[in-house]
């Protein structure tokens, strides 16, 4: 669970009028969209077979994630009998996604977006085989369980630019905010059903959840192969620009705007403490003796929680400048696992982490709605892999902070440590005076920048 971090689920676009070159040609195909389904709209999603395509893929990708990252963790301290060796090898697993972030969204501008897509799902897949295989004939390392984890998390980063792109592409301009809470759902749904068919499949054998990654890739590159809409605007315009001016160009536009520059070291911190804090929780859990199906129950409950506040979220973000929605939504998340620090028991970590979670889509939908009302769409691919930052910089780091504090102190210090920091960010974030001046979301098309093809 990660807060305002970017990717898949996180940007849409916006109004294509302050946009030129390869953004006009993506504003054309959604144009066009909505013009072929006449004066009434265009056509509900239900019927827009690309973006169904691309939905299910992901839907099967973020189920088979779920389960599989239930599982890494305990079967890294089964190979090793440390925890903080387990949260080591899930360090060193996610640090591939971090390295390949921002390459990724040069990327992903400048590529096919489809066959991105279907390569780096393969990829995927074929790791996590490789690790079933191994697995079943009782050869898994800790290195191998590594390496894995590193490669597969350098293919996922390569796919979740290429699809906020692709959803950018397929599906028309006024559905997209529709597009968005639905991912928002999707991916809540596939954690709630994913964290406790991990525990079930991990208490058949270890290696069984894995089996769950490779499926899920599977069926996302196999989905994206059967879209044949287009997915990129002027490839040809994209390409003129060298790969380095081109990243050079989405640092420099995240940089010019100090709400983005604020958030960016803030978030990750709220998401350092925040992953610290769900991955000491499961390590006790496991060391504790509590059936893998009670831990998956409750990661189940934030992900149920996650999926209620999707529905709530809109409501919310309507109604509340940023700032409010922002702060509201991580003020309940604080308090809450204050609670939990404070109870330091089974019944408590699952009530109050339902609590907690319930107003992150809050936060999550507010600033990704922002972004895409600012953002140019030829932009789109960069600006979720440079935004994105803020989630993946915490993936190595929060495994390694949960680990080390529980060995060091147990599940107290992990909770009071890491909820007096989270606590502390948030003030720092009341101080951030760009975030007061954005107002409720009729306005942020107000705040749109015209930034000119280099």
């Amino acid at each position: 669970m990660t807060t305002a971090s970017s990717a898949t689920d996180g940007l849409t676009g916006h109004d294509d009028r302050s946009t030129e070159g390869a953004e006009g040609a993506e504003g054309t195909e959604n144009t066009a969209s909505t013009e072929a389904s006449g004066d009434a709209g265009p056509s509900p999603l239900r019927r827009n077979r690309p973006y169904l395509l691309l939905m299910t893929g992901l839907t099967a990708d973020s189920v088979g994630g779920s389960v599989t990252m239930f599982a890494v963790p305990l079967v890294a301290l089964a190979l090793t009998g440390s925890a903080t060796a387990a949260g080591v090898i899930a360090a060193v697993g996610n640090l591939g996604a971090l390295l390949a972030t921002l390459p990724a969204g040069v990327v992903a501008d400048r590529a096919d977006r489809r066959r991105l897509i279907v390569t780096s799902a393969g990829v995927g897949a074929l790791l996590w085989g490789s690790v079933v295989v191994a697995g079943a004939l009782g050869a898994l390392r800790p290195w191998h369980l590594a390496a894995a984890l590193f490669g597969a998390a350098v293919a996922r980063t390569f796919v979740d630019p290429a699809v906020s792109g692709a959803f950018r592409a397929v599906v028309p301009a006024p559905q997209l905010p529709t597009a968005f809470a639905a991912a928002q759902g999707r991916d809540a749904a596939a954690e709630m059903l994913g964290r406790p068919l991990g525990g079930v499949l991990y208490g058949l054998a270890a290696v069984v959840p894995f089996v769950g990654a490779a499926v899920g890739q599977a069926v996302a590159a196999v989905c994206a192969w059967c879209v044949r809409a287009p997915l990129n605007g002027d490839l040809a315009e994209a390409r003129r620009t060298s790969p380095v001016a081109a990243l050079r160009e989405g640092l420099r536009y995240v940089w010019s705007m100090p709400l983005f520059r604020a958030c960016l070291g803030l978030f990750v911190v709220i998401n350092v403490a925040l992953g610290g804090i769900m991955i000491g929780i499961n390590l006790e859990l496991a060391r504790t003796g509590t059936p893998p199906v009670l831990i998956g129950v409750f990661s189940a409950v934030a992900a149920g929680a996650m999926l209620a506040g999707s529905f709530l979220a809109p409501l919310l973000v309507r109604r509340l400048r940023l700032a409010g929605s922002t702060l509201l939504a991580l003020g309940v998340l604080v308090a809450s696992l204050a609670g939990m620090a404070a109870a330091q028991t089974y019944t408590a970590y699952v009530v109050l982490i339902g609590v907690g979670a319930l107003l992150v889509p809050t936060v999550n939908s507010a600033l990704a709605g922002y972004t895409a009302a600012v953002t140019p769409p030829r932009l789109q691919g960069r600006l979720s892999s440079v935004l994105g930052l803020s989630g993946l910089a915490a993936a190595p780091l929060a495994p390694l902070v949960g680990g080390a504090l529980l060995d060091a102190g147990g599940i107290g210090v992990v909770l009071w440590a890491l909820v007096v920091l989270m606590a502390v960010t948030v003030a720092a974030l009341c101080g951030v005076r760009a975030l007061w001046r954005v107002g409720t979301p009729d306005t942020w098309a107000d705040d749109a920048l015209t930034v000119p093809a280099p």
